[in-house]
């Protein structure tokens, strides 16, 4: 795969001109030419890119990082990793996972991410490394430079250890509040309602997950079953506004006065006319503090 400047820039959160300042100076990369002289770069540069951006955040000077051969890169690499134990530098963790992502290596990816849950706690890992990690790769994924498997691979390695967390939680003090989770029928990024799950549970809720692509009918069904409190969904996918308003209208049909909570892209969410009964919230802060201080929503 070939990836852009500015590619490069959104997956190692390196602005595009210091890259260019490396490759000048340093001959840090080493990019292909299009015959209207635009930097190409193959996945081999991305991930020497990756690594030296690590290296760097973790104190060594770019100089002496570029003048090591790949092979001292990668040793030099692996000393970090155990050194980095003790960091709370998250950058580097996550250009780590970015980079095993990519490169489908399953047991580096998961002993990192391991790692860095041991350390940090499922909680701050999703808030510093998971998250930041998703919005990262975001832009790439929506504009198909990173492939469909690539994207399968790393999330369903998140998943799992979001599901492992949920199943070490108990279920024996749930409260009678209600929440129903739900992505609407054209969603299937889970990663987000997954951790709110997880985070729920954790605070004792008494959680209905009904996962991804859910109709408005099975929504509907849903309610006149079960006594619900507090809906949950997110708008993650780019659609026109008003197919967008249409849903969230239908919607408020369905629930009526029930409390309805709502995150995704700020973008469409905020061309939004949301009834009375709607919170969208932007960060994860901020869906806790709804969830421990319900009287505010």
């Amino acid at each position: 795969m070939l990836y852009s400047i500015s590619d490069l820039e959104q997956l190692s959160g390196v602005q595009s001109h210091t890259i260019r300042v490396w490759e000048q100076r340093y001959n840090a990369l080493k990019p292909m030419r299009t015959e209207g002289n635009t930097r190409l770069y193959d996945d081999a540069e991305l991930k020497k890119l990756l690594n030296i951006v690590s290296l760097n955040q973790s104190g060594l000077k770019i100089s002496k990082i570029c003048s090591l051969s790949d092979h001292d890169l990668e040793s030099l690499l692996d000393k970090q990793v155990n050194f980095n134990q003790g960091c709370s530098k998250f950058d580097y963790y996550i250009t780590q996972l970015v980079k095993s992502g990519l490169a489908y290596n399953e047991y580096y990816f998961d002993k990192l991410l391991t790692s860095c849950i041991n350390k940090f706690g499922i909680s701050d890992a999703y808030r510093n490394i998971i998250y930041p990690l998703l919005v990262r790769l975001g832009l790439m994924w929506r504009k198909d430079d990173i492939c469909p498997a690539q994207e399968h691979f790393l999330t369903n390695i998140l998943r799992r250890k979001i599901f492992s967390a949920i199943d070490k939680l108990s279920l024996k003090d749930v409260g009678q509040e209600t929440w129903l989770l739900f992505l609407p029928e054209d969603e299937d990024h889970d990663i987000g309602l997954l951790f709110a799950n997880y985070l729920l549970k954790a605070n004792h809720k008494k959680v209905i997950f009904l996962g991804t692509k859910v109709p408005l009918k099975s929504i509907k069904k849903v309610l006149q079953e079960n006594n619900v409190d507090n809906i949950l969904f997110f708008l993650i996918k780019l659609r026109p506004k008003k197919a967008a308003q249409k849903y969230v209208d239908d919607l408020q049909k369905i629930c009526g006065p029930i409390k309805i909570n709502m995150a995704g892209n700020t973008h469409i969410i905020e061309q939004l006319a949301l009834p009375g009964n709607f919170t969208r919230f932007y960060s994860v802060e901020a869906f806790e503090n709804i969830i421990q201080n319900p009287a505010t929503i």
